[in-house]
């Protein structure tokens, strides 16, 4: 393929209970999600309908839900559980997913990061 759409989400925010301590997961907090990600199938012309494309609003309730379904006790373990869902429930070729906790006294946030390609 020459070329590709790639779609992003930038600064989604989620509430998730996550952390290692229980004390931590015992609340949900607040996250910032990007996720980046292009389609398996590309064709040329859409045809201005969203059945031809991923649809991104849909994209964004999954990833809502998702997080709520559980508490976990890393990121690391939202950002893949993320990564495979979309992969397979959207058809995706490729993702990345960057997950933003804001938990550390003098630091702007910690971060992680995962790329996934389908199979």
């Amino acid at each position: 393929m020459n070329s590709e759409r790639v779609i992003e989400i930038k600064g989604l925010e989620v509430t998730a209970s996550v952390g290692v301590p229980e004390e931590e997961r015992s609340t949900p907090q607040r996250l910032l999600m990007d996720l980046r990600f292009a389609a398996i199938e590309q064709p040329h012309d859409l045809g201005d309908e969203i059945t031809r494309t991923v649809d991104y609003y849909a994209v964004l309730l999954r990833v809502k839900a998702l997080a709520k379904e559980r508490p976990r006790k890393l990121i690391e373990t939202l950002a893949d559980e993320t990564a495979s869902t979309l992969l397979r429930e959207f058809r995706l070729r490729w993702i990345e997913v960057v997950i933003r906790k804001f938990i550390l006294p003098e630091t702007e946030w910690v971060s992680v990061s995962v790329r996934r390609e389908s199979v």
